[in-house]
């Protein structure tokens, strides 16, 4: 009977430090995901940081009115205090990477102490343009190298808690493709000839504030919902879908749905505006397998999945691929002028040609019925306000916001300076340079060398 005790406490002693140890286990399992999410995240952002911090300098320069080159010039310092930002957040601290660190700080210094002087009265020396050219150049190797390095990362599955326990190793010579990665970066920074500094994106953005005052229709339930949305994606069934309520935070009420996809089996995800019953986003993170239509058989697809869905007059405007997704921009079209308010994105998959996702935000928050405008100035007279180093390849009539969040009609142009293509948009009332935009240029293909 004794022994029987004994054996029976022993045993429920041994269960207890099993549960102890798994869920001691558990909890450093969940620290560590949450630490390399942060990394990952970080990294991420620094790389599209970058882009932009290239893509704006590039727009600098290509501007050739002086009341917006401030504003541009104000932006390459927020977006270079956000990519240093980014690089504080990753585990390089035991490793030498000063060089573009003081890099990036010579561009935020540069481009905020010529942001907020008066370049009406004082404007820039050729000197500072020059300099302006070089960083311009100059972040496009950085751009470069930090792609190759987000290829390794996402192709081979390179986790940031390596680089962290590689470093605090404190072996020579360091065996890690991001730590090498990184290193090639700083050194080739280090390797730029000095830059003379001279003397000491939008409609898609757009808040959920005007989607409440926008939105028209009459409230809906939970099941009506569920039906716009089978209607929407065109589904069969909507069998195993669970239909909440968006929490507080909006200014808009909605609803959350998660369809299941059995026949790639995953969740649909999407929102749905319970005033009108308007979708908002959706989005189905499938696996996407190897390409198998164009990017322009997509783009037909995506048209289809518009008109089903009684979005009339929208013309494509922008389209890029993203590995084996379609990603295409429409914007609303009203006697032939484009009204970037009035837009959507939808993604589509290149493999069985499926709507992915889709993106209504800027469309809910500033459709409406508007009146026939006309341009004051011709396009000939446009183009006179143009960069004359531009060489115009493209013209359309197109609705914008201006700085002051104002809609304005414009004249936008599609240009090439060298090799790097811009959009311009010219007030067709005042000729003002309302906004400058580099386009991105076809993506590299990088591959890891064996």
């Amino acid at each position: 009977m004794v022994r029987s005790v004994i054996i029976g406490i022993l045993a429920v002693a041994l269960i207890g430090t099993g549960v102890w140890g798994y869920r001691e286990h558990q909890e450093k399992n969940a620290i560590l995901i949450n630490a390399e999410n942060n990394y990952q995240r970080a990294f991420h952002e620094l790389t599209y940081n970058i882009d932009l911090l290239h893509d704006e300098l590039g727009a600098s320069l290509a501007m050739n009115s002086k009341d917006r080159l401030s504003p541009s010039l104000a932006e390459v310092w927020r977006i270079t205090s956000a990519a240093q930002n980014d690089l504080g957040q990753l585990p390089l601290a035991l490793m030498p990477f000063s060089k573009t660190e003081e890099y990036l700080y010579k561009i935020g210094n540069f481009s905020y102490r010529n942001a907020i002087r008066d370049l009406d009265n004082d404007p820039l020396t050729e000197e500072e343009y020059d300099a302006l050219k070089q960083l311009y150049e100059q972040s496009g190797e950085i751009q470069a190298e930090l792609r190759k390095v987000q290829s390794m990362v996402l192709q081979d599955h390179l986790r940031w808690m390596d680089v962290e326990m590689t470093l605090a190793s404190e072996d020579e010579p360091l065996n890690n493709a991001i730590v090498n990665g990184f290193q090639i970066i700083d050194e080739k920074v280090g390797g730029f000839a000095e830059v003379s500094f001279g003397a000491e994106n939008a409609e898609l953005a757009t808040n959920d504030e005007q989607i409440a005052e926008n939105l028209k229709g009459k409230s809906i339930n939970e099941q009506e919902a569920l039906q716009k949305a089978k209607a929407f994606l065109d589904l069969k069934n909507t069998d195993g879908a669970t239909v909440t309520e968006s929490g507080e935070g909006l200014a808009y009420q909605a609803y959350s749905l998660s369809i299941p996809d059995e026949k790639h089996g995953t969740d649909i995800v999407m929102d749905i505006t319970k005033k009108g019953g308007h979708p908002v986003w959706m989005l189905n993170e499938r696996e996407i397998d190897v390409q198998k239509i164009s990017l322009n058989e997509a783009f037909e697809n995506a048209k289809a999945f518009l008109e089903r869905n009684n979005f009339e007059n929208m013309q494509l405007v922008d389209s890029k691929q993203y590995d084996n997704i379609g990603v295409f921009h429409f914007a609303g079209l009203l006697d032939n002028v484009r009204v970037y308010s009035d837009s959507v994105v939808v993604e589509v998959a290149l493999d069985q040609g499926d709507v992915i996702g889709y993106e209504g935000f800027a469309y809910l928050a500033n459709h409406e019925e508007r009146e026939q405008v006309k341009p004051k100035l011709s396009r000939k007279k446009a183009e006179e306000y143009l960069n004359p180093n531009l060489e115009v390849m493209e013209h359309h009539l197109a609705m914008i916001n201006n700085q002051l969040e104002e809609e304005v009609l414009c004249h936008e142009f599609y240009g090439v300076i060298n090799d790097d293509t811009f959009r311009i948009f010219i007030n067709a009332e005042n000729g003002a340079e309302e906004r400058v935009e580099k386009l991105a240029n076809a993506e590299p293909v990088y591959r890891n060398e064996e």
